[in-house]
């Protein structure tokens, strides 16, 4: 290496007492500083350098400002914000100070899933709203469809969650006409009483609608009184309405970035667990309905119900995953206790293929589960985990 046409020292002779650093003059030390913010200076260069930082301030400045400027053009991550910063951030500030008024446990992955979603959609443009989203769910065995955009998505959520304030007596968004008997219906009526394409707007009174139903099972005090929920064909507690209207909060958000091209996350596992939890516990009147219907055979064993808190039949289904665990499934009647001693099968699934199968995105021939024992009671588990899903 050379500087100003001077070339550099030889090698310095080592002994047994260690190394000697390079005798460099100071303009050779300070042209080496930018190779060694880089870490790119022979060993012994380095030790020169380092050496001279400990003597010369005007260089150890120039040095630290070097390193610095490094960091930055090394940066690999994304500049994007972590989407659990939002909740680590809620979660200090609640440790030093605990709400006044707290969110129940069970209407927090509502409140957190419809935080993540408006936070998708606050950058988007105009182009973004009108991006084609394809909704899709299980219907009668087969996959079924619907096209909208990611407006329509958003106007599908304000009227199914619209559900849940007229329960609980807060403004309907279908306004005062009579409200429509189910999800699918309700959310057809608002599509057709708002002018078409949807626009952006739809996001105001879907989260003003969003804040609403939390503020007031917050002042609820956790205490539901027994309130259900009509979903058109059926009920549900209210705090499992608003698990439901969590699941699909995300389900519809993932929707929305496939159709934007961005990443999505699935939500936190103690959130999730509870997502998985509810499902579960629907399966067995799913099963039921099923058999009613004729879309699945009366099991071979037993042609009739299994009398009620008796045991009978039962399918182990195990979630992987931080969010998962082991459930018990009566395969014979919605009222028979499951029992370990009449396991017949067992089916392993990851957690957020389970909740895809549940949502309809993933057909019960496509999930990857580990599956052991009766092929007939674990191919009904997986269809009627699929006839979950709806609009």
């Amino acid at each position: 290496m050379e500087d100003g046409g001077r070339p550099l020292p030889g090698p310095v002779d080592r002994d047994e007492g260690g190394s000697v650093p390079l005798d460099l003059p100071h303009d050779v030390l300070k042209s080496l500083l930018g190779a060694w913010a880089l870490a790119a200076c022979s060993a012994a260069e380095t030790e020169a350098v380092e050496h001279h930082l400990g003597d010369c301030g005007g260089c150890a400045d120039e040095a630290r400002r070097l390193r610095e400027a490094v960091g930055l053009l090394h940066q690999h991550e994304t500049l994007d914000l972590d989407p659990a910063l939002r909740t680590r951030v809620l979660e200090t500030c609640l440790d030093r100070r605990p709400p006044r008024i707290p969110v129940p446990e069970w209407a927090a992955p509502y409140d957190a899933e419809a935080a993540r979603l408006d936070a998708l959609l606050q950058d988007f443009g105009d182009a973004e709203w009108h991006a084609p989203v394809r909704l899709r769910w299980f219907e009668d065995d087969v996959r079924t469809s619907r096209r909208t955009t990611v407006a329509g998505v958003i106007a599908h959520l304000l009227a199914v969650d619209g559900v849940i304030a007229a329960a609980l007596g807060l403004d309907d968004p279908l306004g005062d006409t009579d409200p429509a008997p189910g999800p699918t219906a309700r959310t057809e009526a608002l599509w057709r009483s708002t002018p078409f394409p949807q626009t952006r707007a739809v996001r105001v009174p879907w989260r003003e609608q969003t804040h609403a139903l939390v503020r007031t099972v917050s002042f609820t005090g956790g205490d539901t009184g027994g309130l259900t929920v009509p979903y058109g064909g059926f009920d549900l507690p209210l705090h499992d309405a608003m698990l439901d209207r969590a699941f699909g909060c995300w389900v519809h958000a993932e929707d929305i970035a496939d159709a934007v091209d961005y990443p999505y996350r699935p939500p936190a596992p103690r959130h999730l667990n509870k997502m998985i939890d509810l499902a579960v516990r629907l399966l067995p009147d799913a099963l039921a309905a099923r058999r009613r219907s004729g879309l699945s055979t009366p099991p071979r064993t037993t042609r009739h119900l299994t009398p009620a808190g008796h045991p009978g039949r039962t399918l182990r289904l195990e979630i992987e995953g931080p969010a998962g665990g082991d459930w018990l499934i009566p395969l014979d009647s919605p009222s028979a206790t499951p029992s370990t001693d009449l396991e017949v099968a067992h089916v392993a699934l990851d957690s957020v293929e389970f909740c895809h199968l549940a949502a309809g995105h993933l057909l019960p021939e496509e999930a990857a589960a580990g599956q052991l024992g009766d092929r007939e009671a674990i191919r009904d588990v997986l269809y009627a985990t699929a006839s979950l899903s709806r609009l």
